[in-house]
């Protein structure tokens, strides 16, 4: 069930942007549209990567690499997104996540086996907001 309201958020999104993209490729140019598509396709793997780290946090008694690998991974997909994009909300909500990442790797370091990551969730789910036009 999840599973098909990540395909429906995708679909939903990748439609959004392709509208954006018709009419803004006119008006803006093609740069714009790439860094839009870009800003979208990252933050969706964001997305794929938190719903892994909640799965890692869920059976972190098995497999605690688990939780490093996914937040290596959204570190990596954020790094991504800097790279491809000057817009301020984009860059605070990238800021944010990062923060949150960190906070959760200071958690586990100091011992906590399931931190909260409600935060990563919440800035995630933030950058996904500014990134969908």
């Amino acid at each position: 069930m999840a599973e098909s309201r990540r395909r429906r958020r995708r679909t939903v999104i990748a439609a959004a942007v392709a509208a954006v993209a018709l009419t803004a490729g006119v008006t803006t140019g093609c740069d714009a549209v790439n860094k839009a598509l870009d800003c979208v396709q990252t933050a969706d793997a964001i997305a794929d990567s938190v719903t892994q780290l909640q799965q890692a946090v869920e059976s972190a008694s098995n497999d605690p690499t688990q939780l490093d690998e996914s937040l290596d991974s959204i570190e990596k997909n954020l790094n991504d997104i800097g790279d491809k994009t000057d817009n301020a909300d984009v860059n605070k909500a990238t800021q944010d996540l990062r923060e949150a990442v960190v906070n959760v790797r200071t958690a586990i370091k100091n011992g906590d086996e399931t931190p909260d990551i409600s935060p990563v969730t919440d800035a995630a789910g933030e950058l996904t907001k500014v990134c969908t036009p």
